[in-house]
């Protein structure tokens, strides 16, 4: 699956407009030789322009709100590292085109060449929405991101220089600034009230072409772990948005704002293959306005590491259903721990709002504002249980990623093991105390490698059993049977792999 974000380049601007004028004029010509006949006159029916137009379309809709997107324009430098370049001195007389055949040992300095630090213009570009009066515009963060100049271009052709006010690498978003007033802006929705199916219109810059609108439907919602930002919670549509397209509108039926257009699905065709995501303009606006108030994103922080609840961990954990979200980890002495909430809990709800995976709850727990109160339900050994806990802000490091995985009753087969001692934890930099059994190889084919587990992880407990070496670890799978629990140690947080 190859994520391809939707900033255009300007070389394939002119790759394509070469390919359409020759196509063009290769079309007129072969039209005039065929069909011109001097003096030919033929009957045809008008349409009364005391009529009117009869609209069944979107037209309306599109009119309105083509002058809120704009073209945003980008420039940065990008320096690399490339020899340095040597005037010819050969035989006298010698033609330049020769010089290659030469070398560099007839350069003035070809006894000491030495690399130089080189500088050349990038160009890209994207698209933008207007969405205030005074000249806000939310774009993406990666169409503007490294940029030395940004520029905007209206649909009455004005181009004005932005200023960056802020972004969120995490979700992507970005918010410019171009001086002035009484902009043309866009009506914002409320993307929370999206459903599949409902009509969604696309609307920017494709590679560079002039502003361009496609129709669709909103194909899925909630969509995330597709690994293109930390926070994600994408609208999926299949109305065509190419590359320029990121940071341009996704609107309704009504020509409301219900996405920022960002990334699509490609198979390494670089354009539309019906799959394209959007971020919700809820999360948009919510970080537009924390970076308008504090000048950055300040995220809410629950001090968990979350993973979702698989068949072999529900089977595993004796679990009804795969309801909830695993805590596979507790930071110490974060705000879960201090409200009582233990590794092994499921969560169920967070303020009455049922979880059904970590994605759900990462996005919630971001979009609170830090020192909130939550109230969190959770199973613990299949007892239903309440907590408050008052959220802290995330540190810059964020949360680290869980995964979920598999095993089963020959799940240590095609995998090689060595009891952890406190050289090896330290070069897997682990605290030197750590005790448990680390995996210095798996097979790809192996049932271990299906589950989940990599080289380098360390396996501390088989069915919540602390094993410190391999001989205990054979013991204890043996013991579980077909439903060993691992609790894996990765890189200093643990997670939870089951069959």
């Amino acid at each position: 699956m190859n994520l391809q974000r939707l900033t255009g380049r300007t070389k394939v601007i002119a790759g394509a407009a070469i390919l359409f004028v020759g196509m063009a004029g290769w079309g007129v010509a072969r039209a005039s030789q065929k069909f011109f006949t001097p003096g030919l006159h033929i009957n045809m029916k008008l349409a009364d322009p005391a009529e009117g137009p009869s609209r069944t379309g979107f037209a309306p809709v599109v009119k309105s709100v083509l002058p809120d997107v704009v073209n945003i324009s980008t420039s940065k430098v990008v320096k690399s590292q490339g020899p340095e370049q040597f005037e010819f001195d050969g035989p006298e007389g010698m033609p330049p085109f020769f010089q290659q055949f030469f070398g560099q040992q007839f350069g003035p300095n070809s006894r000491n060449p030495m690399p130089r630090e080189r500088s050349r213009r990038e160009d890209s570009l994207g698209s933008g929405v207007v969405v205030s009066p005074d000249g806000y515009i939310l774009t993406n963060n990666h169409v503007i991101d490294g940029a030395t100049d940004v520029k905007v271009t209206f649909s009455d052709k004005r181009q004005l220089q932005a200023k960056v006010v802020g972004t969120d690498a995490k979700t992507d978003i970005a918010v410019l600034k171009v001086e002035g007033g009484n902009f043309p802006a866009i009506t914002i929705g409320d993307s929370a009230k999206v459903e599949v199916g409902d009509y969604a219109l696309a609307i920017g810059d494709p590679f560079g072409v002039g502003q361009t609108v496609t129709m669709g439907i909103i194909s899925a919602k909630n969509r995330g772990n597709l690994g293109i930002e930390d926070y994600e919670d994408f609208i999926q549509t299949d109305a065509p948005i190419n590359p320029g397209n990121s940071g341009g509108a996704l609107v309704n039926d009504r020509g409301e704002l219900v996405g920022i257009n960002t990334a699509i699905l490609s198979h390494g065709s670089g354009g539309n293959e019906g799959i394209g995501f959007a971020i919700p303009v809820n999360l948009a606006r919510s970080v537009m306005t924390q970076i308008l108030d504090h000048g950055k994103v300040n995220r809410a922080y629950l001090g968990i590491m979350v993973q979702d609840v698989t068949p072999g961990i529900e089977k595993a954990m004796n679990l009804k259903d795969m309801k909830g979200v695993l805590v596979g980890d507790v930071t110490p002495s974060g705000p879960a721990q201090r409200s009582g909430v233990q590794r092994g809990d499921v969560i169920l709800e967070v303020n009455g709002k049922p979880m059904s995976d970590s994605r759900e709850l990462r996005m919630t727990i971001s979009m609170m504002s830090p020192d909130s109160t939550v109230s969190l339900k959770f199973l613990r050994d299949g007892k239903t249980m309440d907590a408050s806990v008052k959220l802290g802000e995330l540190p810059n490091d964020g949360e680290k990623a869980k995964a979920e995985g598999e095993s089963s009753e020959k799940s240590l087969d095609g995998a090689k093991f060595e009891t952890l001692d406190s050289q090896t934890a330290r070069q897997l930099g682990l605290p030197a105390a750590t005790s448990g059994v680390v995996v210095t190889d798996v097979s790809p084919s192996s049932p271990l490698a299906s589950a989940g587990m990599q080289r380098g992880d360390v396996i501390e407990e088989v069915n919540h059993q602390p094993v410190k070496n391999v001989a205990q670890l054979e013991e204890a799978v043996r013991k579980a049977g077909s439903n060993p629990l691992f609790l894996v140690n990765r890189q200093g947080s643990t997670l939870y792999l089951a069959e």
